[in-house]
């Protein structure tokens, strides 16, 4: 990509109330929804909807990342990226969280998206260490240069992820 460096921000909230033009998925490889972000975005946007835009898309493999549109969330799309299953920290985990990060811009790019809002990718039944996937997002975002996407907002569930990710983003100044 070339362009601009977006705008780094991060906030305590629900994701699912945003109102950005892309909304990142912490998804599964089928895309059928689940538990934690996984569930509340599907149950948010409209299970049956979802559900059936994400069969269309015939799944994801871990790193990458697929649109569908955002139903009944404020954002207009949303977009279901895979992260890794934590196994320790020697199976690859972090280039492919990294991989998430970039390819969900990407999709964001293609889709002249402006603003993105992402959750802790793999931090809950993945496993990943909330401190590394934190460092992970940050070093990865604030690498990437932009088109169309000049605000990212990492968003925490909890005051301990805000607070990880407050540490990583005070370590670019």
């Amino acid at each position: 990509m070339t362009g601009r460096r977006p705008r780094l921000d991060t906030q305590l909230a629900d994701i699912t109330v945003l109102e950005v033009d892309v909304v990142v998925n912490a998804a599964n490889t089928s895309l059928a929804g689940g538990g934690g972000v996984d569930g509340a975005i599907h149950r948010a946007a409209g299970a049956a909807e979802l559900h059936a835009a994400c069969r269309a898309l015939g799944g994801c493999t871990p790193g990458d990342a697929k649109a569908t549109p955002g139903f009944g969330l404020p954002a207009t799309w949303i977009v279901h990226a895979v992260g890794p299953v934590w196994r320790g920290g020697d199976a690859g985990e972090e280039r492919v969280l990294a991989s998430c990060y970039r390819r969900s811009v990407e999709v964001a790019e293609e889709l002249g998206a402006r603003s993105i809002a992402f959750p802790a990718i793999s931090t809950g039944v993945y496993g990943f260490p909330a401190d590394r996937a934190a460092a992970v997002a940050v070093a990865t975002l604030a690498s990437l240069e932009t088109e169309t996407v000049d605000q990212v907002i990492l968003v925490a569930f909890d005051r301990t992820t805000l607070g990880h990710y407050r540490r990583r983003l005070a370590d670019l100044d």
